[in-house]
């Protein structure tokens, strides 16, 4: 059986008509010298060597497209950014940033985008409404790129250089508008939140209230991460947002956290601990328990399941689904005015066919207006102790220590945050 194309190495050939030993790469030939030379077999392991190394791509330094820089790029961080098998949302922040660079000057040759060209990128980041934080960052995406094509020698070494001459944006100095700040979610606007949630969303929600993890630590609970021999709980996750700084993140769980999580670890050690599996159960339970029609009436549980469903629930939250679910429940718990909210007997899709273009904008702003994220109860939390036991004490408890921490330090943090969790959670 033939061995796959990609997996071949371009063969040393001779070129009969000149004399001259060939390499083809990618549709380009290469002449390497005198046939069967030893300057020639050298200057084809060269060759190839950089090749390999390049990722299977010939070496166009003189004469690569922008676009050309910036697929190469694109494939190298699908590969690099990934967690557990899976693209990072950065890769997703990469492309929304090359996207913009490529129409602009895709056809353009790499070596003349300079500063100046980079400044119109950031200028048009500007006037599509992004903010300035974010602004910031795609920037440095776009130069992280062209950094990567000068360690690839697909652009010329000064490059970089150059393009890290265009400062950042300053606050107050540019026509990009400030994010709007991250604040903490009252206590009140969480309890009229819940009675909307699944019990098992709802769980999810007093946990990481409590314990001021991040979202994505919640989603990703086990029984079998968790550490119960203590008094005070230690849930160290199998993975995190830092752990490529080699930091360790170690939660601590108080009483009341242990209180919430005590039913959840009689499951399988290796399983999650929150599951739509399990929230959509306990929804066709709680629907079923509800139902006035006769059994002999209607349809019967489980009669009208499709048998492939193209949506199903999942293993695990993840901090999207998570979100999401918290958003539903906003809508449901803050309704909109009249005549923005929907009537009685219209369905969803009557309702937004009843509203004018401009309703539908108000009724989009005030969904917004009234949502709230999960990330936002990490920061009360983050509120609620430094109240109480400083900015030291919250930097502990919420894990935003550097990743150059010492050992001894680290210990420290340990024994003060399981004195706190022991007070407050």
């Amino acid at each position: 059986m033939p061995k796959p194309s990609c997996s071949r190495v371009p063969s040393y050939r001779h070129h009969k008509s000149t004399g001259q030993a060939v390499v083809t790469i990618n549709g380009r030939d290469t002449y390497l010298g005198k046939w069967n030379s030893v300057a020639s077999r050298s200057e084809y392991d060269r060759i190839i060597a950089e090749f390999l190394a390049n990722g299977r791509r010939l070496q166009t330094k003189a004469d690569a497209t922008v676009v050309e820089v910036l697929n190469a790029y694109r494939k190298f961080a699908e590969n690099y950014y990934r967690k557990d098998g899976r693209v990072t949302s950065e890769y997703g922040c990469i492309v929304e940033a090359l996207k913009i660079v490529r129409e602009l000057y895709g056809r353009k040759i790499a070596n003349d985008f300079g500063p100046l060209s980079l400044k119109a990128v950031r200028q048009r980041m500007v006037d599509k409404g992004w903010c300035r934080g974010h602004i910031n960052k795609s920037i440095g995406r776009v130069r992280r790129c062209f950094k990567w094509a000068v360690e690839n020698e697909l652009v010329r070494g000064d490059m970089y250089h150059g393009l890290m001459a265009v400062s950042g944006l300053r606050k107050g100095r540019s026509e990009a508008h400030e994010p709007d700040p991250v604040l903490p979610v009252d206590d009140a606007t969480v309890q009229a939140t819940l009675p909307h949630l699944t019990c098992v969303v709802a769980d999810m929600v007093r946990f990481q209230r409590i314990t001021g993890c991040r979202p994505q630590d919640v989603c990703n609970l086990r029984p079998c991460d968790v550490d119960i021999s203590g008094e005070v709980w230690l849930y160290r996750p199998a993975t995190h947002k830092t752990e490529h700084h080699g930091r360790e993140r170690i939660i601590p769980v108080g009483p009341k956290g242990q209180d919430i999580l005590r039913p959840y670890l009689l499951r399988e050690k290796e399983t999650h601990c929150f599951s739509p599996e399990d929230s959509e159960r306990k929804r066709r339970e709680e629907r079923h328990s509800n139902r006035t029609t006769p059994l002999s009436c209607g349809n019967r549980p489980g009669t009208n399941r499709k048998r492939k469903p193209q949506r199903s629930a999942g293993e695990h939250y993840t901090a999207n689904t998570y979100r999401r679910a918290i958003h539903r429940a906003c809508d449901i718990a803050f309704l909109p005015p009249e005549p923005l909210s929907q009537r009685e007997g219209e369905t969803s899709k009557q309702w937004h066919d009843r509203l004018t273009e401009k309703q539908r904008a108000e009724l989009e702003k005030w969904q917004s207006d009234h949502r709230w994220s999960p990330n936002r109860l990490r920061h009360s939390a983050g509120t609620e102790i430094r109240k109480r036991f400083g900015l030291e004490a919250a930097q502990v408890i919420l894990g935003h220590a550097s990743a150059d921490v010492t050992q001894v330090y680290a210990e420290r943090d340990l024994q003060k945050a399981v004195q706190i969790m022991r007070e407050v959670g």
